[in-house]
């Protein structure tokens, strides 16, 4: 599947620079065909990824990206995660709204 392949390289290249802030051990990095959501985590640190995070705009992909690495440090929704998540997504209450308008 292209899209998954496509998918596969943007995530990791979308790791790797936000893993340069949050600096999080991630095991494993998963892209899946989710009908539910755009990405997950483990507290294993597995991270997977819906394969259409390709098909988004730039900041709405980074938006999960940068959702899921701010779970391996907070594997909740406290404060602490969205300040964390914050660093990264100043404006990710815009971006979290939108994300949720556009259906999997």
């Amino acid at each position: 599947m292209q899209h998954k392949e496509s998918a596969r390289t943007l995530v990791h290249a979308r790791i790797a620079h936000y893993n340069e802030l949050y600096q999080v051990e991630i095991k494993r990095v998963a892209i899946k065909n989710s009908r539910s959501r755009w990405g997950s985590c483990s507290l294993g640190g597995n991270l997977n990824f819906n394969y259409r995070l390709v098909l988004l705009r730039q900041e709405l992909a980074d938006y999960v990206v940068v959702h899921e690495l701010c779970h391996l440090k907070h594997f909740n929704h406290s404060a602490d995660f969205w300040a964390e998540v914050a660093r990264a997504c100043p404006g990710w209450k815009a971006l979290r709204r939108e994300l949720k308008l556009i259906r999997l």
